[in-house]
């Protein structure tokens, strides 16, 4: 993480870490760190909604996002008790339609992970109803033998690269 970090400090101006609101269990906000992969004048938005993603990105920003590197600093989110290594990943705070029905569905009662029953199958591609249906699925099918299932799905993904958009 400290070569990560090197990296990202010396191919652009600013902190090597981002830390973005994000909405965790019981719709609590929290903050969680990433490694920085935008230039810091990005709108704090999500990725799809910028007009050009790619012109937004680090010299090693789409690197760190296609390995999933920028993650790792997600970890103290999961010692700290504001996400787990499974569930739904943590929306932004300003992810209106994606909130409100994560928590008509019940899904916001859940922690959040770092990966996910939506992750796997499909990650970024997913429209947020399609999304959502994924985090309900795991909602109501929990188990330590799921959890094993997407963590191994997670792991194939992220070797192969697969969901990335941006």
């Amino acid at each position: 993480m400290l070569m990560i970090a090197a990296l990202v400090k010396l191919t652009s101006k600013g902190s090597a870490l981002y830390w973005s609101d994000r909405v965790g269990r019981y719709n609590h906000i929290f903050k969680m760190p990433k490694f920085r992969t935008m230039w810091t004048d990005t709108p704090a938005v999500a990725t799809h909604l910028l007009a050009d993603p790619e012109r937004s990105l680090t010299p090693v920003g789409k690197l760190l996002r296609k390995s999933s590197f920028d993650e790792f600093p997600q970890l103290f989110s999961i010692l700290k008790g504001d996400m787990s290594i499974v569930g739904p990943r943590p929306a932004l705070f300003n992810q209106d339609d994606l909130i409100a029905l994560r928590t008509q569905k019940g899904v916001h009662l859940l922690t959040p992970g770092l990966t996910g029953w939506a992750q796997v199958n499909g990650r970024d591609d997913l429209p947020i109803a399609e999304k959502v249906g994924y985090d309900l699925y795991y909602l109501e099918h929990q188990s330590f033998g799921f959890d094993l299932r997407i963590i191994l799905q997670t792991i194939k993904k992220v070797v192969r690269r697969e969901g990335v958009t941006h």
